[in-house]
């Protein structure tokens, strides 16, 4: 989304929002009889908006934001007008999204009262940087995109969630199904007899390759080895030629696009015939973006929801979307679209109860049944959607379309196999 003047900075405009936003909530408890006092309480969103993740971070921003601005303009919700607090967890010194400033971000949110659930983060690191401070304040977040199964698993549930309640939400299933689902279809479907395994170092990237490489082990593929990819480093030749002289079947990325559109570039170049594919960190307009046609040409990848966006039934919130943004949504508007359509009846229940905050709109949460544009969400006691949907997708440039287009340049495959 585009606020202010197309003259003031992006950064500058999240900045001078979310100041005004955290002021206007101080200020409505504060002056009682004026129009300042009506009631407004406000979800914060918090995604990756600066660096390698900013492009999908947006869309996902889109997604949450629609929801919220088709509420107010019904009036808003059980009398409460909606207000959104945006805030940046990309760094130019990360390149991308950095935990230490989604932590930060949380605590600014978990400070003020007016707050009562988020919608993020984007990214698993994230996500683990924020989930024990969100448990400390007992307030939720539902996550459209991170995929990370620790955070949500009662094994560590000690480590993201020190007081016991599951803070930790999602609108999609996690690396526990995506990897082994992959690793499913490269066996099942593609036929893959051995493969190399890449990740990025990050939470995301070294959770999913870990899946993928132990389903992938199990269905009786080899693995002729393992690296980590540094993504700040410019040049990975000397991995991909030892790609090369090992000659696999096919290699799997567990990683995002800072490191995956050099990956994608580099690839074309020393192995461009090898099956190449990851999760949904190469589902990405980013990566179509920066790695380009012809490299990222026959890459797989997978999403951790249902693929909606081209289906019939949502062409209307399609075209609303991209009416409103001015671009097409990805998967993940859906999804963000979707965890907001759940704070905001947790918020319409917690009303209908007595009281609206932090505390009952969490429980509210936790005991959802909501249709939605995916159907219907409802959570395990871990804070996961008990749906297990994982899509799969290849990229085939379609020259009728913008290179980046995500719908068009994503041909979808269908559901991943499951166990």
């Amino acid at each position: 989304m585009r606020l202010g003047k197309t003259l003031i900075p992006r950064k500058a405009r999240w900045v001078a929002l979310s100041m005004s936003l955290i002021l206007t909530v101080v200020g409505l408890t504060a002056v009682p009889g004026t129009r300042a006092a009506q009631k407004v309480i406000a979800i914060g969103i918090t995604l990756p908006l600066t660096g390698a993740d900013a492009e999908d971070a947006e869309l996902i921003k889109d997604g949450a934001v629609l929801a919220i601005e088709e509420a107010n303009a019904k009036g808003g919700v059980a009398g409460y007008k909606i207000d959104t607090i945006i805030l940046d967890s990309g760094t130019a010194t990360a390149g991308q999204y950095d935990p230490a400033q989604a932590a930060t971000n949380t605590k600014k949110l978990v400070a003020n009262i007016g707050v009562v659930a988020n919608i993020g983060p984007q990214m698993s690191g994230e996500g683990k940087a924020m989930s024990a401070i969100l448990s400390e304040a007992d307030m939720a977040t539902i996550t459209p995109s991170s995929t990370n199964p620790d955070i949500t698993n009662p094994e560590f549930k000690d480590k993201y969630r020190p007081n016991g309640k599951p803070v930790y939400f999602r609108t999609v299933t996690t690396d526990a199904f995506q990897g082994p689902n992959m690793a499913n279809y490269y066996a099942e479907t593609l036929k893959v007899h051995s493969v190399y395994v890449l990740d990025d170092s990050g939470a995301y990237g070294v959770g999913i390759a870990n899946s993928f490489q132990k389903r992938a082990e199990e269905k009786g593929v080899k693995v002729l080895g393992r690296d980590q990819l540094n993504p700040k480093e410019a040049d990975y030749t000397t991995i991909l030629t030892k790609i090369k002289g090992l000659n696999p079947d096919a290699l799997y990325y567990g990683g995002v696009e800072q490191a995956g559109t050099k990956l994608a570039k580099q690839a074309y170049d020393v192995i461009p015939k090898m099956i190449k594919g990851g999760g949904d960190g190469v589902y990405s307009s980013s990566l179509l973006k920066g790695a380009g046609f012809p490299a990222v040409e026959g890459w797989y990848s997978t999403i951790a929801s249902p693929h909606l966006n081209e289906s019939a039934e949502l062409q209307g919130w399609v075209n609303r979307f991209a009416k409103r943004f001015g671009k097409q949504p990805g998967d993940y508007s859906i999804t963000a679209y979707d965890a907001a359509l759940v704070v905001l009846d947790a918020i319409k229940r917690a009303a209908a109860a007595g009281k609206v905050d932090r505390h009952t709109v969490r429980n509210a949460i936790q005991n959802s049944r909501l249709k939605t544009l995916q159907g219907t969400v409802s959570f395990d006691e871990n804070g996961d959607i008990k749906d297990r949907t994982v899509s799969v997708f290849q990229i085939l440039h379609n020259p009728k379309f913008p290179d980046d287009d995500i719908i068009h340049q994503y041909k979808y495959i269908g559901v991943a196999p499951q166990n």
